[in-house]
């Protein structure tokens, strides 16, 4: 099933949008955004930085992790989540002030956070599309437990609450503060063999 709210054009498996745009993709954790980013663009999760593929900076959360994993080993679980989210905001603005069509994976779908990246967008003069990977909470949860790391069941219930609204809002036809937004189940992502950003920038 796929949803465009309206988004990207989609044509044999491959989503395309406009040129320059930041794209987050975005989904509860462990519904399996890392793993489609590394299947459409060929990392192999040893990345610690971004990575430029076809003309597109790919990033990652999981790359400011790797990032900081020496580092800051020591320190309490809050301080390295806020400073790997603080780096991993800070690599999507400066990849886009660089003039380069962005995209990048972000668990994170509250209201505040979709604005924070909205303002990145216009500061740079550039669309800001959602593409939302929608799986069942079971599949998501099975998901943490395949790669090793379980979000605590309140969090991962306050993730699914932000989630059930922002699904809701798309699929009424609201993607603010978004340009568009498309909506993928897991076995549509399975069959998609491309992201492509070669069209014109809408005014």
């Amino acid at each position: 099933m796929t949803i465009s709210v309206p988004a990207a054009s989609e044509a044999a498996g491959t989503l395309r949008y406009p040129a320059g745009s930041l794209v987050i993709l975005t989904g509860l954790p462990g519904a399996g955004k890392t793993t489609l980013l590394r299947r459409l663009y060929a990392l192999d999760g040893t990345e610690s930085r971004p990575v430029v593929a076809g003309g597109v900076v790919v990033i990652d959360s999981a790359q400011s992790r790797l990032r900081w994993s020496t580092s800051l080993g020591w320190a309490p679980k809050p301080v390295r989540t806020a400073v790997v989210f603080t780096t991993h905001v800070w690599r999507i603005g400066r990849a886009l002030r660089g003039g380069t069509a962005v995209i990048a994976h972000n668990r994170g779908c509250g209201s505040a956070v979709l604005h924070g990246f909205a303002w990145l967008a216009r500061r740079s003069a550039v669309p800001f599309h959602l593409l939302l990977l929608d799986a069942p909470p079971a599949d998501a949860l099975a998901g943490q437990q395949a790669r090793g790391r379980v979000v605590a069941r309140r969090t991962f219930a306050l993730h699914h609450r932000r989630w059930e609204a922002l699904l809701g809002r798309v699929r009424a036809g609201r993607t603010s503060p978004a340009t568009g937004a498309h909506v993928l189940d897991r076995p549509t992502a399975d069959l998609l063999e491309g992201i492509h950003f070669d069209g014109p920038v809408p005014h």
